[in-house]
């Protein structure tokens, strides 16, 4: 029936109200649809009920204040940066303190911080300007591994290895690592080890406040440096300077996605879908005239 086709194909070209303010980097999903359900949210000055949908033309509000048509659709963006330390992971610090992201590129849209290292950590950080991927890649029901490299200071001994892999009580529960690797030829990596400390590789599958150095700290030992080596499928570069940036490719934003089950249009995909399409006939070739 026509009008059956109509309806299905106003549907195709809306989405969700909760997933475009999630990809324009407004807050996750989840934290859409609270604001949503608390009346926080506007459709062409009408107050958004939960299950609404909307197109490019709509009029978005949040607070009062307009979502510009640009971050609507942005293009999605991941950027990795090696954070030194001394930096906090937030956007104001009320001590005064330099924060990781006074050293971001502009975006259209916000960039949102993928897993918090604190002030005395350094490593890999992920920024995206996709709030509904930020909120995946950090939600434990994702499991993305994180590795870190370790210098701790004490004697470590095969026995506080075996229960640091089996786990330990935390103040917030049960914790362990997935894995611990010894770091031998260290200094091949630009790590320095004064006497009493020692190197390990360690990864784990949740991003709790401070969790390595608490898993560590309960075996009596003290992490004298930290440093995030890892975050899923991506890695910190080799040549890559703390305090640096670097755009990730096309191929790693799609492993991103793919690590947390979420469809990711490439840039060729957009140009596609934007390209305008030419009537007329398909796959027959023009007569040539004898």
């Amino acid at each position: 029936m026509p009008g059956d086709n109509t309806a299905m194909s106003e549907q195709a070209n809306t989405e969700k109200l909760q997933k475009v303010l999630a990809r324009a980097g407004v807050g996750s999903r989840r934290q859409m649809e609270a604001w949503i359900a608390e009346g926080r949210v506007k459709v062409n000055g009408h107050v958004a009920q939960l299950g609404d949908r909307v197109t490019a033309e709509d009029r978005l509000q949040v607070d009062g204040r307009p979502v510009a048509r640009r971050k609507l659709q942005p293009e999605r963006r991941v950027l990795l940066y090696y954070k030194p330390e001394g930096q906090v992971c937030t956007r104001d610090d009320p001590e005064g303190r330099p924060t990781v992201f006074e050293n971001l590129p502009e975006a259209d849209g916000r960039w949102v911080v993928v897993g918090r290292l604190d002030l005395n950590s350094q490593g890999l950080l992920l920024f995206t300007t996709d709030g509904e991927l930020a909120n995946r890649l950090m939600h434990p029901s994702s499991g993305i591994e994180r590795e870190y490299a370790v210098r701790v200071y004490g004697e470590v001994t095969p026995e506080i290895l075996r229960r640091l892999q089996q786990g330990v009580t935390l103040d917030d529960g049960e914790a362990a690592f997935t894995r611990i690797t010894p770091v031998v030829d260290y200094r091949a990596l630009g790590y320095e080890a004064p006497p009493g400390n020692e190197w390990y590789q360690v990864t784990l599958r949740e991003g709790r406040n401070r969790e390595v150095r608490r898993l560590w700290e309960s075996q009596g030992l003290k992490v004298s440096r930290l440093i995030r080596v890892r975050y899923g499928p991506v890695s910190l570069p080799r040549g890559l300077r703390r305090g640096e940036h670097r755009p990730l490719r096309e191929g790693q934003v799609a492993a991103l996605c793919q690590a947390v089950g979420l469809e990711h249009e490439t840039q060729k995909d957009n140009d596609k879908r934007k390209a305008p399409r030419h009537k007329g006939r398909r796959g027959r070739r023009p007569t040539r005239r004898r």
